[in-house]
C-alpha cells in the first residue's frame, strides 16, 4: 500500500515533562492517539463518521531517544497495511531528522450500530491510498 502520510507539529511543554526530565512514556500513546483521530478526521466524512468507529486492540511503542522541554516535534502517521476488519497505522515521531520514538497500532473497524467487527470498505481504503 503506499502511504498517505499526514503530520504535525509539537513544541514540548513543561507539563509533559517527568522526573527524569523528559516527555513521559504517556504522552507519547497520546501523540500516537491524537495522531490518527487527526489523521481520520481530515479523511472522513459525516457519512463514514455515523456507519462506523474504530477501536483499538494493540500498540507497540518504541522510545529511541529522550524528548526534553522546549524541544520541538513532527509527528508523522499513515496506513501501513489493511486486511479483512483490522489496519495497521505507524505514527513516528521526529526531532528534527531524528527519529525519537515509533509506535504501530492495530486497529478495528466496527460497524456503528452493531458495535461488530465488520471488513473496511473500498472507500475507506481509497482515504488510506495516496493519491
Amino acid at each position: 500500500m503506499h502511504k498517505k502520510i499526514f503530520s504535525f507539529q509539537l513544541t514540548i511543554t513543561k507539563d509533559v515533562i517527568d522526573v527524569l526530565n523528559h516527555v513521559n512514556n504517556v504522552y507519547y500513546l497520546q501523540w500516537v492517539q491524537n495522531a490518527a483521530q487527526k489523521h481520520w478526521d481530515l479523511l472522513s466524512t459525516s457519512d463514514l463518521n455515523n456507519k462506523y468507529v474504530w477501536i483499538v486492540l494493540r500498540h507497540e511503542i518504541d522510545y529511541l531517544y529522550a524528548v526534553k522541554l522546549n524541544d520541538e516535534i513532527t509527528i508523522n502517521t499513515w496506513i501501513e497495511n489493511i486486511y479483512g476488519v483490522k489496519s495497521e497505522r505507524i505514527v513516528e515521531i521526529k526531532k528534527g531528522n531524528k527519529l525519537v520514538a515509533k509506535a504501530k497500532t492495530t486497529w478495528c473497524l466496527l460497524d456503528k450500530k452493531t458495535m461488530k467487527p465488520i471488513r473496511i470498505p473500498s472507500e475507506i481504503i481509497k482515504l488510506f491510498k495516496a493519491v
